[in-house]
């Protein structure tokens, strides 16, 4: 979605000089960016906003009406995996 207000997140308490924002352009990109970060130890909240939005690569290089049935869960049940066992390293 690609969309930040930085007057609203201040007011809920957001430090916007120490936040990181990533907009991949795909799901794939954005859930390799996450497991990097949690692999590096160099964060202590990760937010993904939002799983509705992780778009697989292969929807976004598809003709419009392509039927990619289950592809988006089939992304998100391998990244959580992969990030749970990066978490619990």
């Amino acid at each position: 979605e690609h969309a930040l207000d930085p007057v609203y997140a201040r007011k809920l308490g957001v430090d916007l000089e120490n936040l990181l924002i990533s907009q991949p352009d795909t799901g794939e990109q954005a859930l390799e960016i996450c497991d990097t970060l949690v692999r590096s130890g160099a964060i202590d909240v990760l937010v993904v906003d939002s799983v509705a939005a992780l778009t697989p690569r292969a929807e976004i290089e598809g003709e419009m009406g392509d039927s990619l049935p289950g592809l988006q869960a089939r992304l998100m049940s391998q990244a959580l995996r992969k990030l749970t066992a990066s978490i619990s390293r």
